[in-house]
């Protein structure tokens, strides 16, 4: 009896995959005449019970039995296929390919893998029912776009795991796949947000594209609001979007921080979170005042984040801030970390982030780390608050230096207390 009560939720499970990926092609299907589905819900239903029996013959008698249904049924599929191309012309191959999956899900469920059965069947019906969705967003897919993501896609899937996991050179600082690791991780950031950027647009006013731009490169996304205020009426505004794009550097600083040594991330939170919300503070005051000043916009021009030559460029810079520092450390001592650490924060705060996160777990000091990655996020804002002061002109700097100085002197201050 049990067993018998097992075969028949087997069946039922077999069945409700099969009603589930038809009543999905029934419903595409249903403003087409009768002659012109392939299959309805109906048919895929019986497409699973027909796998469910194969998989029943196959345990009683042999895999070949199960083999065999599966070739004559994938036989019928292939005639109907044909015939339908014959009576209509030209045709997609889905609800065939859904028919034999049907099939498939129907022998896992009798096969004692109802849950598996299951979940596929949801899978296919979602997927099937995304056809609009996922055919528009091709259409709006760049050449850029799509080159990117199979870049980011070849680096990280295909290149990190063929490198070698071992340190090479002076003090052993060269790990092939140490180094690509990180750049993966900044390239995967940048390009998420570029998704995001895309999707949200900048309809919503330039504070969610610095923010968005800001998660990419605060530094560019500096230069670029910058530019837009000369000569324009929205100096709060900008003002608003210059504070908020700057503000997310911390947090990025912490995203990766904690990524890659979790051991430095509550020394490095408290002195960080407390700029981030100076910051912070500032950007919602005008963004208040801005509701005052001209509605006019500005769309920055938005590059694919992720390209293969600046990839390599970071993973260069990368090898060479990871010698500095292990240099600086074992010749200077402490100082020459932080001499480092505050010359590479001017060009790029990540590669030294990730640099003394990563040495930190071996023979530097986590204090000297925290201060060091701390030290390079300050000579970072202080070349976007040149930045500010040169490209975007008085008023502008007089809006958003103010608020950068405070929001760094209180980071400075709790990470000396702590």
């Amino acid at each position: 009896m049990p067993e018998a009560l097992d075969t028949l939720l087997n069946f039922a499970s077999a069945l409700a995959a099969g009603l589930l990926i038809g009543a999905e092609r029934g419903w595409q299907g249903r403003n087409s005449e009768d002659n012109q589905l392939v299959a309805g819900i109906r048919t895929f239903a019986l497409s699973s019970l027909l796998g469910a029996f194969a998989m029943l013959l196959g345990e009683h008698f042999d895999v070949a039995a199960w083999a065999v249904v599966f070739a004559g049924f994938a036989a019928l599929v292939v005639a109907s296929y044909f015939g339908g191309l014959l009576q209509l012309g030209d045709k997609g191959l889905t609800s065939e390919v859904a028919l034999l999956i049907s099939f498939i899900l129907g022998s896992l469920a009798m096969a004692g893998y109802a849950g598996l059965a299951a979940a596929g069947a949801v899978a296919v019906a979602l997927l099937l029912s995304l056809k609009q969705s996922l055919h528009g967003a091709l259409q709006r897919l760049s050449e850029a776009e799509l080159s990117g993501a199979l870049k980011l896609l070849f680096i990280s899937l295909v290149l990190l795991p063929a490198l070698p996991n071992q340190g090479y050179g002076p003090w052993l600082v060269f790990n092939p796949y140490a180094i690509w690791w990180m750049v993966v991780l900044i390239a995967a950031i940048g390009f998420a947000a570029y998704v995001a950027m895309r999707l949200v647009g900048t309809r919503h006013g330039l504070l969610i594209t610095a923010l968005l731009g800001g998660i990419v490169s605060s530094t560019a996304m500096t230069v670029t609001l910058a530019r837009l205020g000369q000569g324009r009426h929205l100096q709060a505004l900008l003002a608003c979007g210059l504070l908020a794009t700057s503000a997310l550097m911390f947090p990025r600083v912490l995203l990766e921080v904690g990524l890659v040594n979790r051991n430095l991330l509550m020394p490095l939170f408290w002195p960080l979170g407390g700029a981030t919300l100076i910051y912070a503070a500032g950007a919602l005051l005008y963004y208040r005042r801005a509701g005052s000043e001209s509605a006019e916009t500005a769309e920055p021009p938005l590059q694919n984040p992720f390209e293969l030559a600046p990839a390599l460029r970071f993973a260069a810079l990368l090898v060479l801030i990871l010698l500095l520092v292990e240099g600086a450390r074992h010749w200077l001592g402490a100082m020459g970390v932080y001499l480092v650490a505050l010359l590479s924060g001017l060009a790029d705060v990540d590669a030294i982030t990730l640099s003394l996160a990563r040495s930190a777990h071996t023979d530097l000091s986590a204090q000297v780390a925290v201060h060091g990655i701390f030290l390079a996020a300050l000579s970072n804002s202080l070349a976007k608050a040149v930045l500010i002061a040169l490209i975007g002109g008085r008023q502008l700097a007089l809006l958003t230096l103010p608020v950068m100085a405070g929001g760094l002197l209180a980071g400075a201050a709790v990470l000396l207390l702590a």
